[in-house]
């Protein structure tokens, strides 16, 4: 059991955290057609997309309601409506999703009378675009619970009971550690037993790195609308790690859906659990692809034990993402001496470690060097700790900058974790003393010998004929 302490300093230094409203409209971008906004000034919009921008190298669908001194004291309203009306005519998206932030949460702006006072004057215009807004102030809570807050708010405005249910249909929620590329193989494994499932969000659909036929100046792809007014039919929703609880239940109130949630899905326990949960939704067995992959897992599970166990990692993340990778490491024989998370989380308690501390990167790095670790696993932003204390940065986590392929990087399932493995093991691999002909230094006299020898000539022999004929060549 782990001992979730915060850090007690002033300011955070190179933080770790993504802040409430990047989290919510990083999840809005999982619907399709829709414009996610930032209520607030067009600094707060305009950090979180280059964020995002650099991390998927991808154009972003963000906007922002860009209010001033005078509009965050008087209110604002007007900016409000003005957006959306704008955003309606230039744009025409099925939604408006608006996300607040931490100035106009300060000021205490109404938003959801707003929005009423805005349908009641232009419903007629908006006829065709849903609107729907989601409370997450930048100063508490990280990204991980403004993705969470986002899908509620999704499922409350959309989800509805149904008349009757789809034995072959499954809800899947996945949490904000999860990659575009998890989600497609997350797609596949459902598929492979016979079900159909809806995510949401669906970054997969539009954050998966395609060229559209046509510009369009929403998000690209991702859950429609009648998707999620579908979810209701299914049979049993997944909840992909703790921060998609609250919407697990709250679909489950509204549309009496039954929900698990899994914790992680990286790890050969934890995958076994999927396929022995999906076996018993669809009444068939687990299809022999995924028992050929587990073999593969298991057989690199043993080659790579010997490279990363008793290894020492230091590891900041988000709170379910920093569950799974503590968990495989302890699985697999490794460590974690530093374990740096961005906010509470229930799950934080289970991980196999004496401290998790919720701060920032510097004190990531502080812990690191006093611990003696062996490598830095964070996003980015922690490329100057790893380079400082002279070890491996394994990135992982939003933002992923100075690397391409950030949404192609799968660790779900069998073949993710076998991925994830093999990738720690190489870079424990890579990072071992090769040795050289100087680790093994000739004796003096040896060397002297080998050098001269006693004739001068440098062939090593011996002074005299005697000598020599005492030589045994045996």
């Amino acid at each position: 059991m782990a001992n979730v302490v915060e850090s007690k300093k002033a300011c955070a230094v190179n933080p770790l955290k993504m802040s409430q409203p990047l989290g919510a409209c990083y999840a809005f971008m999982g619907v399709d057609n829709c414009m996610p906004m930032m209520h607030g000034s067009q600094g707060c919009t305009s950090f979180g997309l280059v964020l995002l921008v650099r991390h998927f190298k991808e154009a972003i669908p963000l906007q922002t309601t860009a209010m001033n001194e005078v509009s965050t004291i008087l209110g604002g309203f007007e900016n409000i409506e003005q957006a959306v009306l704008n955003i309606k005519k230039r744009a025409n998206p099925s939604v408006i999703a608006i996300a607040s932030t931490g100035l106009t949460e300060t000021k205490g702006d109404d938003v959801d009378g707003y929005l009423k006072r805005i349908h009641n004057k232009h419903g007629e215009t908006l006829d065709g675009t849903k609107i729907v807004y989601v409370s997450t102030p930048d100063y508490v809570g990280a990204l991980e619970d403004g993705w969470g807050k986002a899908v509620l708010s999704l499922v409350e405005a959309f989800a509805e009971p149904a008349a009757e249910k789809d034995a072959k249909l499954v809800n899947v929620l996945p949490g904000s550690h999860l990659t575009p590329a998890d989600i497609e193989e997350l797609r596949e494994i459902i598929e492979a037993f016979g079900l159909r499932a809806i995510f949401l969000p669906d970054i997969s659909g539009s954050l998966d790195g395609h060229i559209p036929e046509n510009f369009t100046p929403t998000t690209l792809g991702g859950t429609t609308l009648a998707q999620m007014r579908s979810m209701s039919s299914a049979v049993a929703t997944l909840a992909i790690g703790t921060q998609m609880t609250a919407a697990a239940t709250a679909l489950e109130d509204k549309a009496g859906v039954p929900f698990r949630v899994f914790d992680r899905l990286l790890g050969l326990g934890a995958v076994d659990e999927l396929m022995s949960h999906l076996s018993q939704i669809s009444g068939q067995p687990v299809p022999n692809k995924y028992r050929r992959q587990r073999g593969r897992l298991q057989d690199a599970m043993l080659d790579a034990h010997f490279w990363i166990g008793s290894k020492k990692l230091a590891i900041g993340a988000e709170p379910d993402l920093l569950f799974s990778l503590g968990m495989l490491a302890y699985e697999m024989g490794a460590v974690v001496t530093a374990a740096v998370t961005t906010t509470h989380s229930a799950v934080l308690a289970g991980l196999p470690i004496e401290e998790v501390l919720i701060g920032d990167l510097e004190d990531l790095e502080t812990r690191a060097k006093a611990t003696g670790a062996d490598v830095f696993i964070t996003h980015s932003h922690g490329r100057q700790g790893a380079a400082r204390l002279g070890i491996p940065l394994l990135r992982t986590g939003l933002p992923m900058f100075d690397r391409l392929g950030a949404s192609h990087v799968c660790m779900v399932g069998y073949r993710g974790t076998r991925e994830l493995i093999t990738l720690w093991a190489n870079t424990f691999l890579e990072a071992e003393h090769v040795a050289q002909p100087h680790d093994w230094p000739l004796p003096e006299e040896s060397l002297a010998a080998a050098k001269g020898g006693s004739c001068g000539t440098g062939c090593g022999c011996a002074s005299s004929p005697s000598e020599q004929s005492a030589i045994d060549f045996s």
